[in-house]
């Protein structure tokens, strides 16, 4: 674990200012600046990039994909350059617990495996790639986004420990229980036979 260099205000100031940057729910502007309708009454209902992929849209699934990845990782970045590695680590889990619960959307947000993965990369290079390549190969072979998520979220305190970033392992696996929880009804489909494969209309 990372030495506790920040005061207890400031580590609150920001939590909070990672909060507001990831709960920016960029798959919900992007279906309305693209006109694809209302996320929320397409498919699954998530704000996120698999579900934006729904509409047949890939250029708004991608771009979702990469701003969702990109607010997590600029909260960190920006905190660990002002104020430390501590620092840095609020604001990325302040950022993922945004995303998942927006203020704006009623505190009903997104699944974070995007976010997830932008926040591991910036934190620690190499682990997050190893993340996000896991990611990839299940969905690769299996074709359905939650179980690589899953995976991914699994093996992310492994990658961690094994490839340079050690101190990140506490947030790894804070975050990647999130994502567990927050997939609970996509294990149930799993285990059923009954998740839909990456593109569908489900």
């Amino acid at each position: 674990m990372p030495e506790f260099d920040i005061t207890a205000p400031a580590a609150v100031l920001v939590l909070l200012a990672g909060y507001a940057l990831g709960s920016i729910s960029f798959g919900v502007v992007v279906a309305r600046i693209m006109g694809l309708g209302n996320l929320r009454g397409i498919g699954s209902g998530n704000i996120g990039a698999t579900n934006v992929l729904r509409t047949g849209n890939r250029c708004a699934a991608f771009l979702t994909l990469v701003l969702d990845a990109g607010k997590g990782a600029a909260a960190l970045l920006i905190a660990r350059a002002l104020c430390g590695e501590i620092a840095g680590q609020i604001a990325g889990a302040g950022a993922f617990l945004g995303h998942l619960f927006p203020v704006w959307l009623g505190f009903k947000g997104g699944k974070g495996v995007a976010t997830f993965l932008g926040i591991f990369v910036a934190a620690g290079f190499r682990a997050g790639c190893a993340t996000c390549m896991t990611w990839l190969a299940v969905a690769i072979v299996w074709r359905i986004s939650s179980a690589s998520g899953l995976a991914a979220a699994a093996l992310a305190p492994l990658w961690a420990g094994l490839l340079g970033y050690p101190q990140g392992v506490g947030l790894a696996v804070f975050l990647g229980g999130l994502i567990w929880w927050s997939h609970r009804a996509n294990i149930l489909r799993l285990i059923n036979g009954t998740e839909p494969k990456i593109g569908s209309n489900r």
